[in-house]
């Protein structure tokens, strides 16, 4: 039977939750590593790499063939954190969904494997957003357990005074997904471009849009 009990909190991943980041740093990696010899799709992109961190991603290309230098990983976030600054759009819906979660009291922060400084670029250039979450804004990578470990997720559920139980997370991968059932936590997992199969394999309720999330909560 799928939960419908409201939950506390709502815990979001950002890239590709929150932000529409993620088509402008798959395409500047596609670019990045067919000059260093590994040519890959989008497909193949996203199946390896979605939610992951950068640092993974470099061992995981190097196993695959490429032939990137030592420094590749600070160089590549330098290039992908200007590529973003030139302007990253909210992910359809956003507001309203934080709009119907504030009439119903229910508190929110974000869990990304993302660096600080990257949601600082990509929420950042969102003044509304970046106001609501109140400081709420948790990386994998800083606090040294990155999605799919859970402690990321737990950690954003204690800094927000919820019980695991009562929160219900919000990812677009595998990774983030397999994170919140580790924590045990509900998860939707967000499909805007595919059926969600991979995500429904982790054990997350499928979503096609933010806009789908108030009525799986109750609201």
């Amino acid at each position: 039977m799928i939960p419908t009990m409201t939950p506390r909190a709502i815990l979001f991943d950002c890239d590709g939750v929150l932000v529409d980041s993620e088509a402008i740093a798959f395409d500047l990696l596609a670019e990045d590593l067919a000059a260093h010899g590994l040519h890959l799709t989008r497909a193949e992109m996203e199946l390896r790499f979605l939610g992951g961190t950068i640092g993974g991603l470099f061992t995981t290309a190097r196993g695959l063939g490429a032939n990137l230098p030592d420094d590749w990983v600070d160089v590549f976030y330098a290039r992908m954190y200007a590529r973003l600054a030139q302007g990253t759009g909210l992910i359809d819906g956003v507001m309203d969904v934080l709009d119907a979660l504030d009439r119903a009291g229910i508190v929110y922060g974000v869990g990304s494997n993302g660096s600080d400084q990257k949601m600082q670029i990509t929420l950042g250039q969102h003044p509304a957003v970046m106001a609501r979450l109140g400081g709420h804004l948790y990386s994998g990578q800083t606090l040294g357990c990155p999605k799919p470990e859970p402690g990321l997720w737990l950690h954003a559920a204690r800094a927000l005074g919820v019980d695991p139980a009562d929160c219900v997370v919000i990812d677009d991968s595998p990774t983030g997904c397999i994170g919140a059932a580790r924590a045990g936590m509900r998860c939707l997992g967000l499909a805007e471009h595919d059926d969600g199969a991979r995500l429904a394999a982790t054990g997350a309720e499928v979503i096609a849009s933010l806009r789908d999330i108030p009525g799986k909560i109750g609201l």
